[in-house]
């Protein structure tokens, strides 16, 4: 029986085995390792986590301080509307950012200005008041029981006239302290970082577009001009409802007979009034809570004048100031105030709603526009 035949040129598998290389040919380059085992994708998954855990720790360890840089940014933006329209009367950038940020800065420090009074008056009734206080709750037949089962009003002044009360109190004094020493030194850093952005704004956003692709530059400068001045927009109406509610409440606290805290209070409620969501509701409860203290009369009043008042603001002054700015659906302004709030607390609360802004500018322009190709 004859061999099988061969197609020619062909060379069977065995007889490749057998045959040896030719002299002086190059060797057969070698099968690499297969690079996807278990090992080597353990060993880099590991390296990468141990990188990601790694900057984790970095970013939480500056994170005090991306929190005032990113506060500083928002400030920025929000004050660059105010320092372009100086700039279109003819004042210079640098003078022009000059100007707002004095002007700013004076509103803030007038606010302080007109809340020590208060805060002083307020501190003195309380210590007038106080001895008065105790004897009612000495009297009280309540307090009486409680004393007399578990010695309440014993151990109190006990711990008054110990040792550890006046380390108490002295490490309160000292964490008060501190922390109002951090305060001013976080204020400020951000006021010099809103001074450095606001006059390098326009050199920051030519070199940050520069970054997008030739092809996409355009869009990509585009975008980013409608959410710096959604962003510019949302602070300069916020500012307007604030000063809306701040006027509104001054001329009612001179109708209804609170002269001596009328600016003060104003003024509180102005610049709670900046805060999403519970901001208003803030200062109503604390001049209603004077209000009260001056007389239940009084009380009732600011009570019924702050419910009319923020219903006013709710469906008529905040839907048309923030029409052309926040373009946002009720529920996500409230998701996004509490996200934000539980973050960053009171700024969080204050970037969350340019944020949630920002994010549905994204989607309804790119986004939805990519799937409606699809």
């Amino acid at each position: 029986m004859s061999a099988p035949a061969t197609r020619p040129g062909r060379v069977t598998r065995q007889a490749q085995h057998r045959v040896p290389p030719a002299a002086g040919a190059a060797p057969r380059p070698h099968t690499p390792l297969h690079r996807r085992t278990p090992f080597s994708i353990g060993f880099f998954g590991a390296i990468g986590a141990l990188v990601a855990w790694w900057l984790g720790g970095v970013l939480l360890s500056i994170g005090s301080i991306l929190v005032l840089v990113v506060v500083a940014m928002f400030l920025a933006v929000g004050l660059n509307p105010a320092v372009e329209w100086l700039g279109r009367l003819g004042l210079r950038r640098s003078l022009a950012v000059l100007v707002v940020v004095l002007v700013f800065l004076g509103a803030v420090a007038l606010f302080l200005v007109a809340l020590v009074p208060v805060i002083a008056d307020q501190i003195s009734l309380i210590v007038d008041n106080a001895p008065t206080w105790f004897r009612r709750l000495q009297n009280n037949s309540q307090i009486q029981r409680l004393d007399t089962r578990y010695h309440v009003l014993d151990k109190v002044e006990g711990f008054v006239t110990s040792k550890s009360f006046g380390s108490t109190v002295f490490g309160g004094v000292v964490g008060v302290g501190l922390k109002l020493l951090s305060f001013f030194a976080n204020t400020f850093i951000v006021v010099v970082l809103t001074l450095y952005f606001l006059s390098t704004l326009p050199k920051v956003k030519r070199a940050s577009y520069r970054l997008a692709p030739a092809s996409r530059r355009e869009r990509v400068t585009d975008l980013g001009d409608q959410i710096l001045h959604n962003v510019g927009a949302y602070v300069s109406g916020a500012f307007l409802v604030a000063m809306a509610a701040g006027i509104s409440s001054l001329v009612f606290l001179f109708i209804v007979g609170l002269n001596q805290y009328a600016v003060a209070l104003a003024a509180v409620v102005t610049i709670l009034d900046v805060i999403p969501m519970i901001g208003a509701t803030l200062g109503a409860v604390v001049v209603t809570a004077i209000g009260f203290a001056t007389g239940v009369e009084t009380g009732l009043y600011c009570l019924i004048f702050y419910v009319a008042y923020q219903q006013f603001e709710n469906y008529v002054i905040y839907p048309r100031v923030m029409s052309r700015s926040v373009d946002l659906p009720g529920s996500i302004i409230v998701i996004a105030a509490l996200v934000g709030a539980s973050l960053l607390g009171v700024i969080g609360a204050l970037l969350a709603i340019p944020t949630a802004a920002a994010i549905t500018l994204l989607v309804r322009q790119v986004v939805v526009p990519r799937q409606a190709v699809r």
